[in-house]
């Protein structure tokens, strides 16, 4: 017997929301750090798609193999591909398995092994699609799924969830540092292929404040197009960690002039922009140092590797800020064991 559920499957997705919502209808899950991932096997062929429908399966090898080695022959997961390092999760590790050296791919599952953290299930081992079925109907299909086949199986985990208010709470703030934020479900909905209808996601945004460093001129234009970030270290170095491109149209001209009288090596005297690493374009060495001097206030959703994961919001500017008092402390938020949730 075959799954009838084929590859390319439009996973459910989310929409974002600024409050958790609150009712007997909703589900709450963690929202975790990785690559959306549904996981189809039928008999020894075994798929991983990406959440745009592309095949990652060349890149998970071990994820592969412990799928393979599962007793139930078929089913189609909806999971999360994370990459664990100590307590927390990497994306920066998960991001390198995206190679394509297959020699480089098999070297770094050894060092680097992934793991499927799974929250919903699609097709059951008896190839049962599931998909009409509402969400506590398939919770309940998947823990019974869980409780069979994945006892025992360290790669492939199962995602907590939960329809208590206060735990979904708890997570957001206790947990907000290294997860995304969570997500919140419709459970009397079947599952929502391809729209935002049955699910919201809610992440943590932080604030944090940091020197501005250089600029960089909008393409084609004599305008400020981007501030370049900066926040010191223990050496006193200040290290380029993001950007903020959220400048109102009609002020730029204005802070355009106010930057460049300031403009003067070398802006940086840690990391600096364009330096060698994945995020290098050419683009990315054409900015304008400043003296120390400008503080902003960013508000951010994630730090990882040193940099602010995604571009920041400009929040305001902080003349009372002394430029020295923008510390990588700031950013460091107390890590949670997130290994402690997949128990």
């Amino acid at each position: 017997m075959s799954i009838a559920l084929r590859r390319p499957f439009p996973p459910m997705e989310a929409l974002s929301v600024d409050e958790i919502p609150v009712g007997k209808t909703w589900q709450y899950e963690p929202k975790w750090d990785g690559f959306r991932c549904l996981a189809f096997r039928d008999g020894d062929k075994i798929d991983l798609q990406s959440k745009s429908g592309q095949s990652l399966t060349r890149y998970y090898p071990e994820l592969v193999d412990a799928l393979r080695a599962l007793k139930a022959k078929r089913f189609v997961l909806d999971g999360e591909i994370v990459v664990p390092r100590g307590r927390v999760f990497s994306f920066d590790d998960l991001l390198q398995r995206i190679h394509p050296a297959a020699s480089r791919v098999n070297k770094l599952a050894v060092e680097t092994p992934a793991l499927f953290i799974v929250f919903d299930l699609l097709a059951d081992a008896d190839g049962n699609v599931l998909i009409k079925e509402p969400l506590n109907v398939r919770r309940k299909r998947l823990e019974a799924f869980a409780k069979k086949y994945l006892r025992g199986h360290k790669s492939i985990r199962l995602s907590p969830a939960t329809a208590k208010l206060a735990d979904a709470r708890k997570w957001l703030k206790q947990v907000g540092s290294t997860l995304d934020g969570i997500i919140a479900k419709r459970s009397d909905m079947p599952y929502q292929s391809g729209n935002r209808n049955g699910m919201q996601k809610i992440k943590n945004f932080r604030s944090a404040d940091c020197v501005v460093g250089g600029f960089r001129y909008n393409e084609g234009l004599p305008v400020v197009g981007s501030l370049l970030l900066g926040l010191y270290d223990e050496k006193g170095l200040l290290n380029h960690v993001g950007f903020t491109s959220s400048l109102k149209a009609d002020e730029k001209k204005a802070l355009t002039k106010k930057l460049e009288k300031l403009v003067a090596p070398p802006g940086f005297t840690g990391d600096r922009p364009g330096g060698p690493s994945r995020w290098s374009t050419k683009r990315s060495a054409e900015w304008q140092p400043l003296k120390p001097e400008l503080v902003v206030e960013v508000c951010y959703d994630h730090f990882s590797g040193g940099r602010f994961r995604h571009g920041t919001r400009l929040l305001r500017w902080r003349p009372d800020k002394a430029p020295r008092q923008c510390t990588m402390d700031q950013v460091r938020q107390k890590k949670a064991d997130l290994m402690k949730l997949l128990k």
